[in-house]
């Protein structure tokens, strides 16, 4: 009898370990489709002598949509970039975008917002004044939705280094 209530236990003791698993992996996946929507890489091409471009690429997730820098200032969170001051370097014009613009009528905004899909690239030319290294600082702010639901607004910092050898 009591090896009995033993098994009986040790089965007990195996059914809560399953439901304990199941529920971490529950949450996981859970978590998982709470995460963003998009990874950004911050990279820097040497296009002349002390002149780069910085490159902020969004890869963003099926279903998801970026704003671009140009909207409605009543509507969506535009993707924004700010820099922080750098007497090394001067900013050659304004962060241009490459990728396929959406401009769409989004009945929640009630006029056409401008967007992008997958992919997108965000360019800033920066001429640096020395010819050692340096590094190039600031945050993009930037929000993300799908047909359903926007994600909040967030700041995602960044450092790139240009220059040196």
């Amino acid at each position: 009898m009591l090896s009995l209530q033993i098994v009986n236990e040790f089965f007990v003791m195996i059914k809560r370990i399953i439901l304990l698993l199941a529920g971490i992996f529950f949450l996981s996946s859970l978590f998982a489709q709470f995460a963003a929507p998009v990874t950004w890489n911050f990279s820097a091409k040497k296009i002349a002598p002390k002149t780069y471009e910085l490159h902020m690429t969004a890869t963003i997730s099926d279903k998801y949509h970026l704003y671009a820098q140009n909207n409605n200032a009543e509507g969506p969170v535009p993707t924004t970039f700010t820099f922080v001051k750098n007497p090394l370097l001067d900013f050659q014009g304004k962060v241009k975008e490459k990728g396929r613009l959406i401009s769409k009528l989004e009945t929640v905004w009630g006029f056409k917002v401008n967007y992008f899909e997958n992919k997108v690239d965000f360019l800033q030319v920066i001429r640096s004044k020395v010819t050692m290294p340096v590094t190039v600082k600031g945050t993009v702010n930037f929000m993300v939705c799908d047909d359903k639901k926007c994600f909040p607004p967030k700041d995602v910092d960044f450092e790139i280094k240009i220059g040196g050898k």
